[in-house]
């Protein structure tokens, strides 16, 4: 992987595999008796991740995740975007804003309002995918596109 900000962190042991990406969804209740929440807990909650490393094969107790959980190494994990076309220049950095469309097809309503990103994160285009079909996007010019925060 050619990006190197990664985190060190603790996910259950079903989803650490190399290359899985996942949304961290904040802290549970049963997280408050843990001594080891300090090291799960240092995500950003609503982002997405992508486990970039295993570190070791140590399994720790979890309240939360049968089989435990183990060490990792995570990096933010490129999210899949509709944004407006004249931003879409690979890697441009952008503050990412919502598509203002008339109308939108459902079938597209997960790459309009994508999970883990939110209005005014400062991102990067990493690819442009194409433009988005019009049909679909009813007075938008709008482009696919991967981006990084």
């Amino acid at each position: 992987m050619t990006e190197t900000n990664t985190t060190i962190t603790l996910i259950g042991s079903r989803l650490a595999k190399e290359g899985e990406d996942f949304i961290f969804m904040g802290e549970a209740r049963e997280c408050g008796k843990c001594k080891l929440k300090r090291t799960c807990l240092n995500l950003d909650p609503g982002r997405r991740y992508r486990v970039a490393k295993i570190r070791g094969d140590t399994v720790h107790n979890c309240f939360i995740h049968e089989g435990g959980v183990l060490t990792v190494e995570v990096e933010s994990s490129p999210i899949l975007a509709a944004i407006e076309s004249r931003k879409a220049v690979e890697g441009s950095k952008i503050s990412y804003q919502l598509p203002e469309c008339e109308e939108f097809d459902d079938s597209v309503y997960d790459i309009l309002y994508p999970e883990g990103l939110k209005e005014g994160d400062k991102c990067t285009v990493v690819k442009v995918i194409g433009p988005m079909d019009e049909e679909l996007v009813h007075g938008c010019s709008l482009k696919k596109v991967e981006l990084k925060l």
